[in-house]
């Protein structure tokens, strides 16, 4: 139990730091650029501690679960006739409500240090700093998890022989009377045997001993097998068998209804020893890249990823070990990590390193929705203004201003809404039906 609650902790600790260093990325470019910032907070609800340093309030919320920074004069004042609007009805005193929240902000004397009338290129810097943030401290723990930890790898060496010989698409995974012996357990392979050879090639990977095993089902194949210093030949007769078939990553192929792909090949009833490898330099970038897609897809496809998880968490079916998670869930793995007595304290510290990297990425990718009161939301305003401003500029025609955000509001309060009902859902889920990773 205690060390459940020390891998809860650190994810914790992970997180808070994860949101400060986000919202540093907005402060120190938004203050070079001499805007007003009142406060830097990270959490929500009450506050635990703060410290006022000249004109910012620095402090701690009691949830930590986001952070913000204030700056004044987020919205620019209505133009023209548009300010003399009736405000009345809920969604105009939104927009209203917004637009008077901004000009009280802004103190006398402080007009000049204004959100809005930095030119459009420096407010995107600002709003893109938290997420630039996230995404350099992903690679860096990215880096530290290839580079320092490295990656568990197959080796050619046997880590365990099968007794039986079971279909790969069976759910059953002991053996019972009448089981077909394994092959390589009949042709005397054990456990700690580095293979040299199959078939007489030789046999620097594991993939290549799998195919070439595939590649002879009901055929005698020479093996030879390297055991306590000294080279032993083995005669082993893969038995022909359905198995799944699989990438170059070794994960399962499925077909366009999402059923696994199973072809006919040659089965010999043995799997490899993983040995850790540390990677290069050059490995850490498309990593981080192949994660950032992954989050991405989540995203893309997040109507039916929460389809799914609410059935899962309603009903008797499994969670999706890929799909979204909260962070009630991604504290619970990683306790359960920490926890684990059969892997060593570096494999523990590297799936939590790991972990952490994933979530800055999930950070990183999230927040760049174009969709307010994210950071996506602010670019993608900044951008259609930069855009306007521009035609107008081509066509000769009055500078339209800044973009008006503060109508978009109701919008905003619907997003909020929907984010809190699905966040709501996943740590309901989380409890009633968490991921089962082990």
């Amino acid at each position: 139990m205690l060390a459940f609650i020390v891998g809860v902790v650190i994810v914790v600790i992970g997180l808070a730091v994860s949101i400060g260093l986000h919202e540093i990325g907005h402060l120190v470019p938004a203050k070079l650029f001499g805007v007003k910032v009142t406060q830097y907070m990270i959490g929500f609800g009450p506050t635990l501690w703060s410290k006022r340093r000249g004109e910012t309030e620095y402090g701690v919320k009691a949830v930590p679960l986001g952070g913000y920074i204030a700056m004044i004069g987020m919205f620019p004042p209505a133009r023209g006739a548009r300010a003399q609007e009736d405000s009345t009805g809920f969604f105009r005193g939104l927009v209203q409500d917004a637009r008077d929240s901004s000009a009280d902000s802004i103190t006398p004397g402080d007009e000049g240090r204004a959100f809005y009338r930095l030119p459009v290129w420096k407010r995107m810097i600002i709003m893109f700093g938290g997420p630039l943030m996230n995404l350099v401290l992903a690679i860096v723990l990215f880096a530290v998890l290839l580079m320092g930890f490295g990656v568990a790898q197959p080796s050619t060496t046997i880590g365990s022989v099968s007794a039986c010989a079971l279909p790969a698409t069976s759910e059953r995974q002991t053996c019972e009377p009448g089981d077909p012996e394994a092959p390589g357990a009949a042709a005397g392979i054990r456990p700690g045997d580095r293979i040299v050879s199959v078939a007489g090639e030789p046999i620097e990977s594991w993939n290549e001993s799998t195919l070439l095993i595939r590649e002879h089902p009901d055929e005698p194949v020479e093996m030879v097998v390297e055991r306590d210093g000294d080279e032993v030949a083995l005669t082993v007769t893969p038995m022909l068998s359905e198995r799944y078939v699989t990438d170059e990553n070794g994960a399962i192929v499925t077909d366009a209804a999402g059923e696994p792909v199973t072809t006919q090949a040659g089965f010999v009833g043995i799997s490899p020893a993983s040995v850790t490898v540390q990677q290069p330099v050059t490995a850490v970038l498309p990593a981080v890249g192949e994660n950032v897609s992954a989050v991405a897809g989540i995203i893309l496809n997040l109507p039916q990823r929460i389809v799914d998880v609410a059935n899962a968490a309603f009903g008797p079916e499994e969670r999706d070990p890929n799909g979204p998670m909260s962070v009630v869930g991604v504290g619970r793995l990683a306790g359960e990590i920490a926890s684990l007595d059969e892997i060593p304290l570096a494999s523990k510290a590297a799936g939590i390193v790991g972990m952490l990297g994933s979530l800055n990425i999930a950070l990183f990718v999230f927040n760049l929705i174009p969709l307010l009161p994210l950071d996506g939301g602010h670019i993608a305003g900044a951008l259609w203004e930069a855009i306007r401003r521009g035609i107008a500029k081509v066509f000769r025609r009055p500078d339209p201003g800044p973009v008006d955000l503060a109508k978009l509001m109701p919008l905003t309060l619907a997003v909020v809404v929907i984010f809190g009902g699905l966040s709501a859902l996943l740590i309901y889920a989380d409890i009633v039906k968490p991921v089962q990773l082990f």
